[in-house]
C-alpha cells in the first residue's frame, strides 16, 4: 500500500492551491481529482473575478481570506504569468433608494480592511462607464479580472514542480480511520480500464468541492449538505460589448443567494452577463431548462438601459456549493475549514463557494497550519 504524508481530494482551484503551499513544506503530497482535467467544476466555470472582500460578516473566514486572498491572488499571477487586469469595479446603486445600501457596503468593506472604498456620484459613473445608468456607486479599486483557468493550472505546476504527485481520472470511493492514519480507496482510470487502488495518508484534506458532503460522510461526518446552485452567463460580443469598460455590479442579493447578475469584461475583450442564481437538482446539472435570453436582457436593462435581446448569445454555466438550501433567510453562509471532530487525521474545507477563487492562496496557507497540527 503506497503511503503519504498528505492526500488532498479535489483538483478545483483551492484543492491547487493546499497542494502548492502544503508541498512548500512537506514531501508526499498527492491530490487526487475525479475529472479528467484539473478545475473542470466550479473553479472555472465562474466570472473569475479577483473580489475585494466588502461583502462578508466581519472576521468572518470568507472576509479575512478574501482581503489576504485578493493581494496574494495578484503576486501570485504577477509571478507566474497568469493573465489578470488590475481594473476595479463599480457596485451601481440604481436608485436613490439603494443608495444607504452602498454607504452599508462601504462600512463593512472597511471593517474589513478593503483599502481606497469610495462612493462616487452618477457624473462619474458616466465618466467611468459611459452606458451605465446609476444615482451613485461605490467604486471598489482593488478588484480585478484573472484567468481562472490558467490560474488553476498554475498552482498546480507549482504544486507539482515542488514534488507533489497531482492524478486526474481518480475518485475516492472510501475513506478508514486505520490508527493514526486513513485509508483512501482509490478507483483509478476510465471507467473500462479503471482499477482500484489503496493510499495511507496521514492526513486527508477534503476540498472536494461540490461532492464535500459526500466525502465527509464516508467518514460518517454528515454535519453538512452542499445544495448545488447554478449560475447562468450571457455574453456579448463584438462591437456591442463596448459597452462596458471593467466590472459592474448591482448590489448583492439580501439573502446571500449571489452578489446579482453583473457585467464582467473579459479579458479577451467581450462582456458577460451574469451569473443568475438558482437551486438546481443533480450536481452535474448544467444545461437543463435553461433561462431565456430574454429574461437576461430585461434584468441588465436596469442598469445598462441599451441593451438589447439580440446583442446577447448564451454563455457557460456553473454550480456552487451552497450550504444553505431553499429555505434559508439568514444572509451569507461562511466557508467551514475545520478538522473532523471524530478523525482528527481528516480536515474539510466545505461550502467552498465565492470568494473561493480569491482566497485559494490564503486557504492554502490557512490549511497548512491545521496540516501542522495534524502532523505533529
Amino acid at each position: 500500500m503506497d503511503q503519504a504524508n498528505i492526500l488532498i481530494i479535489g483538483g478545483g482551484v483551492i484543492g491547487c492551491a493546499i497542494a502548492r503551499a502544503a508541498s512548500a513544506r512537506w514531501q508526499d503530497v498527492f491530490l487526487v481529482e475525479q475529472f479528467p482535467r484539473l478545475g473542470m467544476a466550479t473553479s472555472t466555470r465562474n466570472s473569475g473575478v479577483n473580489h475585494s472582500g466588502i461583502y462578508y460578516p466581519k472576521n468572518s473566514l470568507k472576509a479575512r481570506l478574501c482581503v489576504e486572498g485578493n493581494r496574494l491572488t495578484y503576486e501570485f499571477c504577477e509571478k507566474h504569468n497568469v493573465p489578470f487586469r488590475h481594473c476595479g469595479k463599480l457596485v451601481v446603486a440604481a436608485d436613490s433608494h439603494e443608495e444607504p445600501e452602498l454607504t452599508a457596503l462601504k462600512k463593512r468593506g472597511e471593517d474589513n480592511g478593503v483599502e481606497g472604498l469610495r462612493l462616487v456620484d452618477a457624473a462619474e459613473i458616466r465618466t467611468r462607464e459611459p452606458h451605465i445608468k446609476g444615482t451613485a456607486a461605490l467604486h471598489v479599486p482593488s478588484t480585478g479580472i484573472v484567468s481562472a483557468e490558467e490560474l488553476v493550472h498554475a498552482y498546480a505546476r507549482v504544486a507539482t514542480n515542488q514534488g507533489a504527485n497531482l492524478v486526474t481520472h481518480a475518485k475516492v470511493v472510501s475513506l478508514e480511520p486505520s490508527g493514526n492514519t486513513i485509508r483512501v480507496g482509490l478507483k483509478i482510470g476510465g471507467d473500462a480500464d479503471s482499477q482500484e487502488e489503496k493510499i495511507e495518508a496521514r492526513c486527508v484534506i477534503n476540498a472536494a468541492g461540490l461532492y464535500a458532503d459526500e466525502v465527509a460522510a464516508m467518514l460518517g461526518n454528515h454535519s453538512w449538505k452542499i445544495y448545488p446552485v447554478r449560475g447562468e452567463y450571457c455574453e456579448v460580443r463584438g462591437p456591442r460589448s463596448s459597452l462596458i469598460n471593467n466590472l459592474v455590479y448591482p448590489l448583492p442579493h439580501p439573502d446571500g443567494l449571489s452578489l446579482g447578475v453583473h457585467f464582467t469584461k473579459t479579458l479577451w475583450g467581450t462582456f458577460l452577463l451574469g451569473p443568475t442564481a438558482t437551486y438546481v437538482e443533480g450536481k452535474d446539472n448544467y444545461e437543463k431548462n435553461r433561462l431565456p435570453i430574454a429574461a437576461f436582457a430585461q434584468s441588465a436593462k436596469t442598469l445598462l438601459p441599451e441593451i438589447e435581446e439580440r446583442d446577447l448569445q448564451l454563455g457557460y454555466t456553473g454550480l456552487r456549493p451552497k450550504l444553505a438550501g431553499p429555505t434559508h433567510k439568514g444572509g451569507i453562509v461562511d466557508f467551514v475549514i475545520a478538522r473532523d471532530a471524530k478523525v482528527p487525521q481528516a480536515i474539510h474545507l466545505v461550502g467552498m463557494e465565492s470568494p473561493g477563487l480569491t482566497a485559494a492562496p490564503a486557504v492554502g496557507n490557512y490549511v497548512a497550519q491545521l496540516v501542522k497540527q495534524v502532523l505533529a
